[in-house]
């Protein structure tokens, strides 16, 4: 099966001639492909190919690409207001926190927190990093993450990610972190000494490790240590967060209320912003000047993130992702060359079958999965991730499984492409 191809407006001068890419660093491969247009939950490239986007920019268009709702915010704020420094205020902003801290209660009723706008998800980690040392004062500045974590690219969130191949060229890194396996409540207990922590930081799914759940019970007896000890319990919501796993939040599968939140991804549909929430109390630790972001909370991106949650909630996406998720794992459980599914909602990590698929790894078969019009990737060599629209059709769960079917198909049991 290869990508349908459309030779009218998705078509680009550009495909042509190599386009010149010279000017950027190289931060990331060369992409296999490069898409000029968007529409739901498909894209198109240079050629005028098409393909079927189940990896959502890493679970950042939760409504899809051009939601027209989006698209009309941003340019009406475009028209109108689109920057004024925190120096002052503006009215798009204030009612977006208001909304997440509904959400964070659950939808119904607000949670008591406030808000801090970034424009990143890193940057959303930074925040609360910086809050929880302010919150526990001097001598107590260790935050405690987890092996195999993902929470950002700057200096002091490279170091909360547990992930030390990511380290290497940036010593030395700053101060004041530590790591513990993942849902290791024992070793997690061994390394919260109340004398020097401040606050646990968690996903609650390991997203860019590769879907990883844990223990039912985890979080909640987290959150008991971290009562025991007066340390705060940091949700990192980033990919898990608004819809995505069959809640509002991640943690929300569970009893436990996280002292501090950070989530960004899905929350401007593609529009840069992100955000740190904490409950009231934690909150109260920052004054002015102790923090700030010069295009935080600004009204063009607060603007996209009021409509991205005006249609989440009128489209009830946590509802939807469980619905669609639940059909998705058991099409994807049903394949040969598929083991196991793991995650909840629509942030799943499908696991290669190495009886059928051999020495086969998760990035062949994502690689010839983009080539046959679908796009995931492998964030393990025997995993690979999907993380479509949560307005994702039923029609579009099963063309994308019938794509990655064939795919499988064509590796054989030797693990070599037929």
């Amino acid at each position: 099966m290869t990508p349908t191809t459309e030779t009218t407006a998705t078509t680009n001068p550009l495909a042509a001639e190599a386009l010149d890419r010279s000017a950027l660093m190289h931060t990331y491969p060369e992409p296999p492909v490069t898409f000029v247009r968007g529409e739901g939950t498909i894209l198109w490239d240079t050629d005028g190919r098409r393909y079927l986007d189940f990896l959502g920019g890493l679970a950042v268009t939760s409504l899809g690409h051009a939601h027209p709702a989006v698209a009309e915010a941003l340019a009406v704020q475009s028209r109108t207001l689109l920057h004024v420094s925190n120096l002052f205020g503006n009215v798009v902003g204030p009612p977006v926190a208001a909304t997440l801290d509904r959400l964070i209660g659950g939808g119904t009723d607000r949670a008591g927190g406030q808000v801090f706008f970034t424009n990143s998800g890193a940057e959303a980690n930074e925040c609360a990093i910086k809050l929880a040392r302010k919150w526990a004062g001097a001598g107590r500045h260790l935050v405690v993450s987890t092996w195999d974590s993902f929470h950002g690219r700057t200096l002091a969130t490279l170091h909360a990610t547990g992930q030390t191949a990511k380290w290497a060229g940036f010593a030395p890194l700053p101060e004041g972190f530590t790591h513990v396996p993942y849902d290791d409540i024992d070793a997690l207990d061994e390394a919260c000494d109340p004398a020097r922590v401040a606050a646990v930081l968690l996903e609650p799914i390991q997203g860019e490790a590769g879907v990883i759940m844990p223990s039912s019970d985890y979080l909640t007896a987290v959150r008991a240590l971290c009562d025991e000890r007066s340390i705060l319990f940091m949700a990192d919501e980033v990919q898990t967060g608004l819809g995505r796993t069959g809640r509002w939040f991640g943690f929300q599968h569970t009893s436990v209320m996280p002292d501090v939140i950070t989530m960004a991804k899905a929350l401007g549909n593609g529009v840069p912003i992100g955000a740190c929430w904490a409950s009231a109390e934690v909150a109260a630790a920052f004054g002015p000047g102790d923090h700030g972001s010069t295009f935080g909370g600004q009204p063009l991106a607060t603007a996209a993130a009021a409509a991205t949650l005006a249609v989440m909630e009128s489209e009830d996406v946590p509802a939807r992702a469980r619905r669609a998720g639940a059909r998705l794992t058991a099409a994807l459980e049903a394949l040969d060359g598929i083991s196991s599914v793991r995650g909840h909602g629509l942030l799943l990590g499908a696991v290669l079958d190495a009886s059928v698929l051999g020495s086969t790894v998760a990035a062949d078969v994502v690689s010839a999965a983009l080539a046959a019009g679908l796009v995931m990737n492998a964030p393990r060599p025997d995993t690979i991730r999907l993380a479509p629209s949560l307005l994702v059709t039923d029609e579009e769960i099963d063309e994308a499984v019938a794509i990655l079917a064939g795919v499988l198909a064509g590796f054989g049991s030797g693990g070599a492409e037929a």
